[in-house]
């Protein structure tokens, strides 16, 4: 049980580490668009992103599958980038089918979980002793994600609530910040 709570804090506090802001970046990406009227969107949203997420985490934990790191570590921050400029084509009465979300969800979950199994490979014991740090490491790291989701949802029901900002214009503002910053990273990849 000890292990299992170690690799929980682990997780919670990797992906709450301002270190691991690209986490943040695709998660308010992800998030933004969203009210807690729509909390049943969100709930698929996030769902299916952590299913893709935990997917590829065993994937890469008992060595089934494990993509080229810098693939990885270029793929995040694209997915980045294409969730903040769905937030922006939608901003513009651009009606995209729900599937499709869903869809991207799932995939972009993929592709951070991998980027989450090389962390964990690197800090965790052989094959045959990973599932207890595996599970409490997904747990803390799915823990983690839903503090973030409510928080963004908390600033989006604040601004709405007080009318402070026009909550589209905060979401098309906040999402080129999320551009800008995706570019960056990607730029300092090549």
């Amino acid at each position: 049980m000890q292990d299992f709570i170690f690799y929980s804090e682990l997780g919670l506090f990797h992906v709450l580490d301002w270190n691991a802001y690209d986490h943040l970046l695709f998660l308010a990406a992800l998030t933004l668009p969203f009210s807690f009227r729509e909390v049943k969107t969100v709930f698929w949203l996030v769902t299916l992103f952590t299913f893709g997420h935990t997917f590829s985490l065993v994937l890469s934990a008992f060595e089934i599958y494990n993509p080229p790191e810098k693939l990885i570590e270029l793929l995040i921050p694209l997915t980045i980038l294409i969730a903040a400029l769905s937030n922006i084509v939608r901003n513009k009465s651009f009606n995209s089918s729900k599937n499709l979300e869903l869809g991207f969800s799932l995939f972009f979950g993929l592709i951070h979980g991998f980027g989450f199994g090389n962390y964990f490979n690197q800090i965790t014991f052989p094959v045959d002793s990973k599932l207890i740090p595996l599970l409490g490491f997904a747990t803390g790291v799915e823990f983690s994600q839903l503090i973030i989701v409510l928080g963004i949802l908390f600033v989006n029901l604040a601004l709405t609530k007080w009318n402070l900002i026009y909550l589209s214009k905060y979401r098309v503002f906040s999402s080129v910040v999320i551009i800008g910053v995706s570019i960056i990273m990607i730029l300092n990849m090549l």
